[in-house]
C-alpha cells in the first residue's frame, strides 16, 4: 500500500527529457517503466543549459544539467552539482535524485527501487550502463567484446542522415529497452543494421585518427594522445577513444576540433577529452572533469569531459589552441 501511495504521487509527467546516449536512453527506459511516460526528447547538455527546449513542472530530466524547473531530476556530473552550488540552490530540494555514481542509470534505478520492482533485465541493463558511461572496461579486449549493451551502444555511435533518424532510432531503444532484455534488443533487425553500419564506418575512422593524431612537445612520456581534427573543412565523424587501438598504453585521449554553427565550419575550438582504459585503471587521481572546469571552458566526469574556446579568427583559434593545449597538459601532470 505504501509502495502504491508513493508511485500515485509521482503520477502526471508529460515527457522525459534525456541525454542522448545509452545511459541517457537506459535512463529514460526506467523512467517510462516506473512511470508510464510515453514521450521522450533528447538532448546534449548545452541544449538546457541555452533553454531551447521548453521544460516545466510536468517532465523528468535526465543525465543533464539542472534546468530552470522540472518535476524530478536525475543526474550524476559532478560539475552539474556545483553549478547548483554556485547558483545557491539546494540539490536536496529539488525532486528526483542526485549521486555521483558511474551512471544516471543507476541514480534512477536507485530511486525507483524504493518505489516498486523492476524486472532484473532492467537491472542488466543499468549495469552495462555503469561500465560504458564510467568506461570501466578492465582491458582492450573486454571493451571490444560486443555485448548486448555495447552492440545497442554502438549503434548510436554510427552517422545519423538526419537529427529526426537520430531520435527516432533512440526512441524506439528506449520503448524495446522498457520491455524486454538487451540480449534481445541487440538481435532485432534494426539495431543489427546499424550495428552493420557502425562496423563499416569504424575503419575510416581508425584512418583518420592515424592521421590525426599525435602527442604534444611537452608530453614526453606519450601519455594523452591528441587527435587534431581542425584541419578538416568538416569535422569527421568518429570515436576518439578508437585511438587506443593505435596507442594501447595511453593514458588518455584528447580530441579537437572546431565547432560548427549553422551548418558552417567556425573558428571556436571544442576539446573532448577521456582516460583511457589504463588510465581509469591506474591513475585514480587524474579528474578530467576538474580540468575543463579549472579553465573554465567547460565540465564533465573524472573520467570524460568537454570544453571549447571562443576565436575570433582562424590566426586566434590556432594560437589558443596550443596554448590550451598545455594548459591542459600542465593540469594533468599536476593532478
Amino acid at each position: 500500500m505504501k509502495q502504491s501511495i508513493c508511485l500515485d504521487s509521482l503520477a502526471g509527467f508529460e515527457k522525459i527529457v534525456t541525454h542522448n546516449d545509452f545511459d541517457g536512453i537506459v535512463s529514460a527506459a526506467l523512467c517510462a517503466r516506473a512511470l508510464g511516460v510515453g514521450k521522450v526528447l533528447f538532448a546534449g547538455p548545452l541544449t538546457i543549459l541555452r533553454s531551447q527546449i521548453t521544460i516545466t513542472e510536468k517532465d523528468v530530466v535526465c543525465d543533464l544539467p539542472y534546468p530552470l524547473q522540472c518535476g524530478l531530476w536525475f543526474d550524476h556530473h559532478e560539475g552539474n552539482l556545483q553549478e547548483l552550488q554556485y547558483r545557491k540552490i539546494d540539490f536536496g530540494s529539488i525532486p528526483g535524485r542526485f549521486d555521483l555514481k558511474l551512471s544516471c542509470s543507476r541514480v534512477v534505478f536507485e530511486y525507483f527501487s524504493g518505489r516498486m520492482e523492476f524486472p532484473s533485465y532492467l537491472a542488466q541493463a543499468v549495469d552495462e550502463a555503469d561500465v560504458i558511461d564510467g568506461f570501466t572496461y578492465s582491458s582492450i579486449e573486454q571493451w571490444r567484446m560486443e555485448t548486448p549493451g555495447k552492440i545497442v551502444d554502438l549503434t548510436l555511435k554510427a552517422r545519423f542522415s538526419s537529427p529526426e533518424d537520430q531520435a527516432s532510432h533512440m526512441r524506439n531503444l528506449v520503448r524495446e529497452l522498457r520491455d524486454r532484455p538487451l540480449e534481445e534488443i541487440s538481435r532485432l533487425d534494426f539495431v543489427q543494421r546499424r550495428l552493420k553500419q557502425y562496423q563499416e564506418e569504424e575503419g575510416r575512422m581508425l584512418k583518420v585518427i592515424r592521421d590525426s593524431s599525435y602527442f604534444i612537445e611537452q608530453d614526453e612520456k606519450r601519455e594523452v594522445v591528441v587527435i587534431d581534427l581542425t584541419s578538416y573543412q568538416r569535422r569527421p565523424h568518429l570515436i576518439k577513444n578508437l585511438a587506443l587501438l593505435t596507442y594501447p598504453e595511453a593514458l588518455g585521449v584528447l580530441e579537437v576540433y572546431n565547432l560548427v554553427e549553422r551548418g558552417i565550419k567556425s573558428n571556436h575550438v571544442g576539446f573532448s577529452m577521456s582516460l583511457s582504459i589504463v588510465g581509469n585503471r591506474q591513475n585514480k587521481k587524474k579528474n578530467i572533469g576538474e580540468i575543463m572546469r579549472d579553465l573554465n571552458i567547460g565540465d564533465g566526469h573524472p573520467g570524460a569531459a568537454a570544453g571549447q574556446v571562443r576565436c575570433r579568427s582562424k590566426q586566434e583559434m590556432l594560437k589558443k589552441k596550443k596554448e590550451m593545449l598545455g594548459q591542459i597538459f600542465k593540469l594533468w601532470s599536476s593532478q
